[in-house]
C-alpha cells in the first residue's frame, strides 16, 4: 500500500476491506435471522420452507403490499421491527411504514428485545444496498 499513509491508517484500511469482502453473506444470514423473528409469512413465498431454501436475499423480499395493509394490527414491536425491515429492502415504503408506526429517531429501537436490536445492528454493520 501506499508507503507515505501511516501504518495504523493502512491497518484500518485493510480491516475495512476484509469486512466489508465477508459483508453480503453477513448481511444475508442476519436477514434470515430477522425473517425467522418477524414471521416468514412477510417474506419470500411467505413459507417457512422457502426461508429455509432461500440461497440470497432475492428470496426473501418482504410483501411491502401485505405488511402496508396489516401493520396496523400488529403489536407495536412487531410494527416496528417489519418497518425497519422494509427500510433496508426500500427505504422510501419503509420509511412511511416507520413513520405510520411513530418512529421519531433511532432511540425508538430501544423497545425491542435484544435479538431484534442484534439483528438491526447486524444488517447496518453489513448494509451494502440492496
Amino acid at each position: 500500500m501506499n508507503q507515505h499513509l501511516p501504518r495504523e491508517v493502512v491497518d484500518q484500511i485493510a480491516r475495512e476491506k476484509q469486512h466489508f469482502a465477508a459483508a453480503p453473506d453477513a448481511f444475508f444470514q442476519a436477514w434470515k435471522r430477522g425473517v425467522q423473528l418477524a414471521g416468514p409469512q412477510w417474506f419470500g413465498d411467505g413459507t417457512p420452507e422457502g426461508l429455509r431454501l432461500a440461497r440470497d436475499k432475492w428470496a426473501l423480499c418482504p410483501d411491502v403490499p401485505r405488511i402496508s395493509k396489516a401493520i396496523g394490527v400488529l403489536s407495536g414491536g412487531e410494527r416496528m421491527f417489519l418497518a425497519a425491515m422494509v427500510s433496508f429492502y426500500n427505504e422510501r415504503k419503509g420509511g412511511a411504514l416507520l413513520k405510520r408506526c411513530g418512529f421519531h429517531g433511532l432511540a425508538d429501537f430501544g423497545g425491542l428485545d435484544l435479538q431484534r436490536r442484534k439483528v438491526l445492528a447486524d444488517l447496518v454493520l453489513n448494509y451494502g444496498g440492496w
